[in-house]
């Protein structure tokens, strides 16, 4: 199977350099026409130019690709929906979005101030939020739409010194489980890619050894897939330095207490069977969770 994007239209956020710029050029060579949005913003988020968006552009179009820049600012809805209305005065529809613009703030809890924790929640969770939100009619009433929300380690494991980032880096993969359910019918896919890449935003941080191995050529190819017609939903896949993995978020079969004592000493008790995760479990949606602890109540009651 050869994945194709001929005749489609992708939108890239943060795509002036780095893994913005890597999946875009790879859309293009896929056959998309592709908006390049970059805010042009410094690490930290200030400042801003198109330059980089419409360097990207003219690497496409001097392949033979077609493309376009965009200065948007993915804060802002404005920006946004205008950004959309130009993309489908110029290409006609919208079939990809990758969401991945953000900035680093990066200080430890006690030194950081509300004012850098809002402002990377706001760039990662709300810049997505509002971007998705924007395209997000164009798409359900084509029936057909393709949304990569871009997540970290940062947040589902932690990382010192990134409070903000992690926190909004995890709160992607809630978003990305919602819009999975809400756009299934409409044919929307929500997925998200978690990369290990040396960007603008990490590079001057790596020796030259971990700039090699962490291209952002070789996050690109798993972020292609999982906005290509065939991708599944609710998918999130790491990918860095080569290797490509998934993602999921389980849980213990746990220790049903239903009509029986339960006080924090049983938990302290029962803790090591609690926390046995030799048995995993991976709830397709949070009702999926609700509904085997009903289950569980019952059958320890004699109702099931």
């Amino acid at each position: 199977m050869t994945i194709s994007f001929k005749d489609q239209v992708a939108i890239v956020t943060g795509a002036g350099g780095g893994l913005g710029r890597s999946h875009a050029l790879m859309l293009a060579a896929h056959g998309a026409a592709v908006v390049i949005n970059d805010f042009g913003g410094a690490r930290d988020g200030s400042g801003g130019s198109t330059a980089a968006a419409t360097a990207v552009v003219r690497e496409i179009t001097s392949a033979g690709g077609r493309a376009i820049a965009d200065g948007g600012n993915v804060t802002s809805e404005a920006d946004m929906q205008a950004m959309v209305d130009r993309t489908l005065e110029e290409f006609g529809r919208i079939d990809v979005l990758i969401n991945n613009a953000g900035i680093l703030r990066d200080k430890t809890f006690a030194k950081v101030t509300m004012e850098d924790f809002r402002a990377v929640v706001d760039v990662h969770l709300m810049g997505t939020t509002i971007a998705s939100k924007a395209v997000w009619g164009v798409m359900r009433e084509q029936n057909y739409g393709r949304i990569l929300v871009t997540s970290s380690t940062s947040g589902t494991y932690g990382n010192f010194g990134q409070a903000n980032y992690g926190a909004a880096k995890m709160a992607l993969l809630g978003l990305m489980n919602t819009l999975h359910l809400e756009g299934s019918k409409y044919g929307i896919h929500v997925n998200a890619i978690v990369p290990t890449a040396a960007t603008r935003m990490t590079g001057d941080m790596m020796t030259d050894e971990m700039l090699q191995i962490l291209a952002p050529e070789l996050v690109s190819p798993a972020a292609i897939w999982l906005v290509s017609r065939d991708a599944p939903s609710r998918t999130a896949l790491l990918a860095g330095a080569g290797t490509v993995a998934r993602l999921a978020i389980v849980e213990s079969e746990g220790v049903c207490f239903a009509g029986k004592s339960l006080s924090p000493d049983d938990i302290a008790a029962n803790f090591d069977r609690i926390a046995d995760i030799s048995a995993l479990i991976e709830p397709t949606e949070g009702l999926r969770h609700v509904d085997r602890i009903i289950e569980n109540a019952r059958r320890a009651n004699g109702k099931a």
